[in-house]
């Protein structure tokens, strides 16, 4: 397997998990809490939100096992002090649903893009069948085919209703008070629930399939 692709794909998913993670500061901020900005995470500087292990191994090794078709990973949280939040659940939501919003708004201008410059290339054949990158041109379409899937992929993948991802939260809003909190109570075992259901399927469902349908079903839409 070409090297090539690693490279572009870890290095759009590390930019993209940032916007995603600093949208995340952003928002809080604007509803009553400074915790990102006062220990400097709303910053695109790589340095301030890479994870040895969440933003750089875990994306390779998935890459590498799946044959090219998925990777996945995230920078480090960015704190949030949910005591500052003037609205309680309601910014807390606000606050987790600004990072997917953010990666879904990264995929539609590179679409646009996609489709103004690089009409003549197959969005399926670069990114499910590889593309041989022989001119610069090549190199752009490959490159932008690569922001439009992996910010689909983040924005998906977050809106999952298991804790601790963002869906979790947002998803919280529409249960009592009491049942949401035993629900995202659950973080502390979440990614753990996410891996088993992503490595054992369950009579007959697997989440890795699940989630790749609705990844191809999302770039549909989008007309690629």
């Amino acid at each position: 397997m070409s090297i090539f692709p690693i490279a572009i794909a870890l290095i759009v998913l590390i930019f993209s998990a940032i916007f995603h993670e600093v949208a995340h500061g952003y928002v809080a901020e604007r509803l009553g809490d400074p915790t990102a900005r006062l220990l400097g995470r709303l910053t695109l500087n790589p340095i301030k939100h890479i994870d040895p292990v969440m933003t750089i191994l875990l994306p390779i090794l998935l890459f590498i096992g799946s044959g090219g078709r998925f990777i996945l990973g995230g920078a480090k949280p960015v704190p949030i002090d949910p005591f500052n939040l003037k609205d309680g659940r309601k910014d807390i939501a606000l606050v987790s649903a600004s990072g997917p919003l953010t990666n879904i708004l990264i995929a539609i201008i590179a679409t646009l893009i996609f489709k103004i410059i690089f009409f003549n290339y197959s969005f399926s054949s670069i990114i499910y069948s590889g593309i041989s990158i022989t001119n610069l041109f090549d190199f752009m379409a490959l490159f932008i085919g690569t922001v439009i899937h992996i910010n689909i992929l983040l924005a998906v993948f977050n809106l999952l209703p298991i804790p601790p991802l963002d869906g979790s939260k947002i998803f919280s809003l529409i249960l009592p008070e009491h049942l949401a909190n035993s629900y995202l109570s659950l973080s502390s075992i979440g990614f753990f629930i996410l891996i088993f259901l992503l490595v054992f399927p369950i009579g007959g469902f697997s989440l890795g399939n699940f989630l790749f349908n609705l990844i191809f079903l999302a770039e549909r839409l989008m007309g690629l």
